[in-house]
């Protein structure tokens, strides 16, 4: 049996087999949007009877809100027909007999017979589509929501936990505030307590000799009673001076300390004539003088100079007074001062034991003595305070020393009017 037999026997049965046990809706309409041909789904899909739905309108079969644009969409497709696969097609609502709507998909063919045009639509019934896509969106508006919700969280999360961290390293800056505060605090009590220890140990030493002195040569002078013995009560009474001179030196530079711990010490710069200040203080030293010793004093420069002349005079005087008390006998103390640019420059040069290399670090420390002066009276205060005096002149002071071979200090400090003295 050849093909165009086949289809001359069976042709029609399978278009019709096909046609009505179709799992899905199909109309044909003619070019005036009549309903030819429906197939037992269409017509249960949308609520008619078997081939109720021939003869009606396809509009019958939209919601009237779309009537008036469907016609015009209708006649368009009629005149320029072209194939509309499913799955491409349009999603639309579809109206039942009794009124009630749904969506669905619809893709749509078309054909000629006898010269008259006919469209075929494929309808497919996408309720449960819809309802899971509609579900699917509902979860994704309600997981961007809970997104939304986390990501306000988080930002509350972050300022709070922002928020405690400053909190936080606040408390620890306070308390590592606190610490410093009272580590500080700590050690100058510590420093406090040494100083008082130091104090009453040197005190003890320094004081009890001139003491001893003084008591001794009292005890002796009420020995001599006769004219002759004049000169040997001038020995004891000289050594009474010097005894107690030393004790008024000590005080002086417990005082001066004092004064410099608490900020008492006031600057008060003054015009005046340099080398006849240092000429002047070098006369009230030459009493202190060893035997042989002498100042030789040079000047460089303008002799005007605008500073503090009692600070400068406890300084230079502290200076000169260790250059005679570490320089032997028949040996120069050389002074030398040089103004230039607004600035003095002096100088103060012995040759005596010098400083050991070991000990200069620690020079200008309080109750500091070099490990060669042991047995020279002192208190260790005097270049701290002219450490500090310097300081309150703005000016600087170093030093040059090589054990047995001399000290050199140099003091340098501005000179002129406008000078602020902080």
């Amino acid at each position: 049996m050849d093909v165009q037999q086949v289809q001359n026997n069976y042709g029609n049965i399978g278009f019709e087999a096909l046609f009505n046990s179709a799992s899905m809706g199909i109309i044909v309409v003619n070019d005036k949007g009549v309903i030819v041909m429906a197939n037992k789904f269409a017509n249960t899909l949308f609520a008619y009877y078997e081939h109720s739905m021939i003869g009606e309108l396809l509009e019958q079969l939209i919601p009237q809100r779309y009537h008036s644009k469907h016609v015009g969409y209708r006649d368009g497709y009629i005149h320029k027909p072209q194939a509309r696969a499913m799955g491409l097609g349009m999603t639309l609502s579809a109206q039942r007999k009794d009124g009630t709507e749904f969506p669905v998909e619809v893709s749509l063919g078309h054909f000629v017979k006898e010269e008259e045009k006919f469209v075929i639509a494929y309808i497919a019934d996408i309720t449960k589509r819809k309802q899971s896509e509609e579900k699917i969106i509902r979860q994704q508006t309600e997981m961007e929501a809970v997104n939304e919700k986390m990501k306000a969280l988080n930002a509350n999360l972050e300022e709070t936990v922002k928020a405690r961290t400053n909190e936080l390293q606040r408390t620890l800056d306070a308390l590592e505030t606190s610490k410093e505060e009272l580590t500080m605090s700590l050690e100058k009590e510590k420093e406090v307590n040494d100083l008082k220890s130091r104090f009453v140990s040197m005190a003890s030493h320094e004081f009890r000799t001139p003491l001893s002195t003084i008591l001794s040569s009292i005890s002796l002078l009420a020995k001599y009673t006769n004219t002759e013995e004049q000169h040997k009560r001038d020995k004891h009474i000289d050594r009474v001076k010097s005894s107690v001179k030393n004790l008024t030196d000590i005080l002086n530079e417990f005082l001066s300390l004092g004064k410099i711990e608490e900020g008492k010490v006031d600057v008060r710069p003054e015009l005046f004539d340099i080398t006849e200040f240092i000429s002047g203080i070098i006369n009230e030293m030459n009493v202190l003088l060893k035997l042989g010793q002498v100042f030789e004093y040079t000047h460089v420069g303008i002799p005007d100079t605008y500073s503090d002349s009692s600070l400068l005079k406890h300084v230079l005087v502290n200076l000169m007074s260790n250059a005679i008390k570490f320089s032997p006998e028949n040996s120069i103390i050389l002074i030398e001062c040089t103004i230039e640019n607004e600035a003095v420059i002096i100088k103060i040069t012995d040759h005596g034991i010098g400083i050991p290399k070991m000990d200069q670090v620690h020079l200008f420390e309080r109750f500091f003595r070099a490990t060669n002066v042991t047995n020279i009276q002192g208190t260790g205060l005097g270049l701290h305070i002219v450490g500090r005096y310097v300081d309150l002149l703005n000016g600087t002071i170093t030093y040059n020393s090589e054990l047995e071979k001399g000290s050199t200090f140099t003091i340098q400090f501005p000179s002129k009017e406008r000078n602020d003295f902080e």
